[in-house]
């Protein structure tokens, strides 16, 4: 997924898969096979997605901590085996390993958000013969990195969207005017994606998408729902947009 100034048709990055209001309503969660399976059919490329460490050790597909919101089950998934989680999510969609979706979506792209520290080695491995069409991301440069040398080792080089501390960095090149600082900052990255706002601090603005262009960096915007919203993104100059209805988004972007 490397960057390029302006990508046409924008990409649409389904978040978490697809889960229509029909499929939710018979139980599918997020970050399933049945979601992942939902959105390639609407015609989705790039599948977002979120990782984390079972406590044997197993990269799974999924994006909090804890498991209650999803099934209802108060433990964290770093206190639950595989084949517990599994079992867990059999009536929900399915639950995937990082290394089943990448071989079961050999056609898909994906962008991963590594969740937890634990899971940042193993993943960078997991992806490394993958790494051509995976992106690898978090909230966390510290995890971000960690994947990313990881994947090196195995001679891999994933593309990346920096976490929270690249992103103020980045923001603060930007109030600078400084192009010097805004290249430094967006060095080795390959696409933003980025909230239009974070609270009351706005975080997409034209001379962002500017920067970012000028360095070759797509910029993605989570998470937009609405098409008006999305058209207008797209008018801004943004490159993808990260929906959780990829089925919208594609009728809408073409």
């Amino acid at each position: 997924m490397p960057g390029q100034r302006r990508v046409l048709p924008p990409r649409v990055l389904a978040h978490r898969g697809l889960v229509a209001p029909r499929a939710a309503a018979a139980g599918v969660a997020e970050n399933t096979r049945a979601a992942f399976d939902a959105a390639v059919d609407a015609g989705a490329v790039y599948l977002e997605s979120d990782c984390r460490l079972t406590a044997d050790g197993e990269v799974v597909l999924f994006h909090d901590a804890e498991l209650r919101r999803v099934t209802g089950d108060p433990r964290q998934v770093s206190q639950i085996t595989l084949r517990e989680l599994s079992a867990l999510m059999s009536e929900r969609g399915g639950l995937l390993t990082l290394e089943q979706a990448l071989d079961e979506f050999p056609r898909a792209r994906f962008n991963v958000d590594v969740k937890a520290r634990e899971a940042a080695d193993p993943a960078g491995r997991i992806v490394a013969p993958h790494a051509h069409r995976v992106l690898i991301t978090s909230f966390s440069d510290a995890h971000r990195l960690r994947t990313l040398r990881s994947a090196a080792a195995a001679g891999a080089r994933p593309a990346t969207s920096p976490g929270q501390r690249g992103i103020a960095t980045l923001l603060a090149a930007v109030a600078s005017r400084s192009r010097r600082a805004e290249a430094r900052a967006l060095d080795g990255l390959d696409a933003l994606q980025i909230p239009e706002r974070q609270g009351p601090i706005r975080v997409l603005g034209p001379r962002l998408i500017d920067a970012a262009h000028r360095a070759g960096v797509e910029v993605h915007v989570w998470t937009v729902n609405e098409p008006a919203r999305m058209m207008a993104l797209i008018e801004r100059g943004v490159d993808g947009i990260v929906t959780d209805r990829a089925d919208l988004a594609i009728e809408t972007l073409g």
